[in-house]
């Protein structure tokens, strides 16, 4: 029974030790993240005050669709109906653009952040998603405001009308809620043309593969439909505009897959000849 004690304690600051062992890491990687949001907050911070004082050409540049919808800028007229609606409008525009623009920063922010915790093959098999994220996202907000904008914008001015007693129904946008439907559509068609590059990447770790997209193709199609109805405005153009490049992005999944999962099988493989070997 003497002995106990001493066992005990030991056993004790053992334990102790390694707390204290696990606690070091963890603060460094805490630090490591703080300096990482750091440096992407200051980006997005420098990029908005740039981006304010630059609010009207960003929101005439983003009028685009609308003046080609309606035939040419002096068609179009926009109004704001309360005096500070304008200024909070610009103030999203300069933040909406600042976000947009230093998604690079934070892209290499992340990368940094995590590339410490992989090895070399990882890293390089990683880089290639990091690149391909804001070109499909690009891809995405470019089909959605050079084609299916001036579309749905033209579906809706096709609405107006003046009756036979002279009687005039015109469409008076508000500033904030047309940059509240161009930022809406340009989030959602960016974010969901990730689709090839999420899939890709779970083919790429073996978490699906090609077998498994071809059973889900269905439900994917139900899926996709649900959400072009649920992103976009209640108009068909735009919800069909969004449908259908997802469901071929979908396609272009499956031939990216398969050929991620023939190369990850040959590896898989090549590995196990030479450990048995």
């Amino acid at each position: 029974m003497a002995d106990a004690k001493p066992k005990i304690a030991g056993a004790k600051a053992s334990g102790d030790d390694d707390i204290k062992d696990s606690e070091a890491p963890l603060i460094e990687h805490l630090a490591e993240l703080r300096t990482r949001l750091i440096y992407s907050v200051i980006a997005i911070a420098v990029l908005f005050i740039i981006c304010f004082f630059l609010a009207d050409s960003i929101y005439t540049f983003l009028l685009g669709p609308f003046v080609a919808a309606a035939g040419g800028p002096e068609a179009v007229r926009l109004i704001y109906t309360a005096p500070q609606e304008f200024f909070f409008t610009k103030l999203s525009v300069a933040l909406f653009s600042a976000i947009f623009l230093s998604f690079p920063v934070i892209a290499s922010q992340i990368y940094a952040f995590v590339a410490p915790g992989l090895y070399k093959n990882e890293r390089m098999a990683f880089l290639p998603y990091l690149i391909a994220t804001p070109i499909f996202f690009i891809f995405g907000a470019a089909v959605v405001f050079y084609g299916i904008m001036p579309l749905a914008l033209g579906f809706f001015l096709g609405m107006q009308q003046t009756d036979p007693n002279g009687v005039t129904i015109e469409m008076m946008t508000r500033v904030s809620e047309y940059l509240s439907l161009i930022m809406t559509l340009l989030l959602a068609f960016g974010v969901c043309f990730q689709l090839p590059v999420i899939l890709t990447l779970l083919a790429q770790i073996g978490l699906i593969g090609v077998d498994n997209l071809k059973a889900w193709r269905k439900y994917a199609i139900v899926a996709i439909v649900i959400v072009a109805a649920f992103l976009t405005p209640p108009d068909p153009i735009s919800q069909i505009g969004l449908a259908i490049p997802l469901l071929a992005l979908y396609e272009l999944s499956v031939i990216a897959v398969r050929i991620v999962e023939k190369r990850r099988l040959a590896k898989e493989a090549q590995i196990l000849k030479d450990l048995q070997g």
